[in-house]
């Protein structure tokens, strides 16, 4: 391949990158819009809220026991080197509310709920559903994809909220139970090491971790190619895509919270 091919090809990628960027924030812009704006679909977020959140609550919780428990286990023998086992209770805490929580919540939806998004979506445009909603005057953004991220940034602080009481719980029944440590200086130390400022920042987290996994596989699927491979494809791209997103966006939430 000559130079000047070489540019021409790496322009032309950035300009579609550009291109796509652009497209993809119109699509979050007018996906918020509508959300926000009557007729509210309030039975249509209702679904989508239980299909995210509740139906994920069962997977979420299991990876949070055994996270809780590692930190547990981890912690113990870490902190048993200089004699300090009685942090293990804030050491877990900080570790999961700060940083494990909103990010192992936001992958283990991904990879449950939003390439079924994605799919779901890819398979309408495939079936020309989307098409045919447009024909009978139905916004099919407002009524197909507002619903799923209004639901993505609902869920994801509940479901976080929920893995931190049961990683917690889990680094308890680890550090307390089987490895002898005080109970009363698991959580004591815990309640003066956590402030409000590490729950608020995971909270924050979980909020942005939301809207970038609904965001993202609502988009992927919604301009899906109209064929199996093409669905495939989003499908595979959007859980990559927004595992990714998620790890890039957690660093930058950090330094900006810290």
């Amino acid at each position: 391949m000559s130079l000047e091919n070489f540019v021409r090809s790496v322009g032309r990628r950035g300009l579609d990158l550009v291109g796509t960027l652009g497209r993809s924030l119109i699509f979050l812009i007018l996906s918020l819009f509508y959300g926000i704006t009557p007729p509210f679909k309030i039975r249509r977020l209702i679904e989508q809220i239980k299909f995210i959140g509740v139906k994920s609550l069962i997977i979420v919780i299991i990876t949070a026991v055994f996270t809780g428990m590692v930190l547990g286990l981890q912690g113990y023998y870490t902190l048993s080197k200089f004699g300090s086992q009685g942090l293990l209770g804030s050491a877990v805490a900080l570790s999961i509310i700060r940083e494990l929580g909103p990010v192992l919540t936001a992958l283990m939806v991904t990879g449950r709920a939003g390439s079924s998004i994605t799919a779901e979506i890819g398979i309408m445009q495939m079936t020309e559903q989307i098409k045919a909603l447009d024909m009978m005057a139905v916004n099919p953004v407002k009524y197909v994809v507002s619903p799923k991220i209004l639901a993505g940034i609902i869920s994801l602080p509940i479901l976080t909220a929920i893995f931190d009481l049961v990683g917690i719980g889990g680094g308890y029944l680890v550090g307390v139970k089987m490895l002898g440590v005080s109970e009363g200086a698991y959580f004591g130390e815990m309640v003066h090491a956590v402030e409000w400022v590490d729950v608020y920042g995971g909270f924050v987290k979980s909020i942005a971790f939301g809207l970038i996994v609904s965001w993202i596989c609502c988009f992927i699927g919604y301009f899906a190619r109209p064929t199996t491979e093409g669905v495939a494809e989003a499908t595979t791209n959007a859980v990559v895509i927004s595992s990714v997103s998620i790890l890039v966006m957690d660093y930058v939430l950090t330094s900006l919270l810290l």
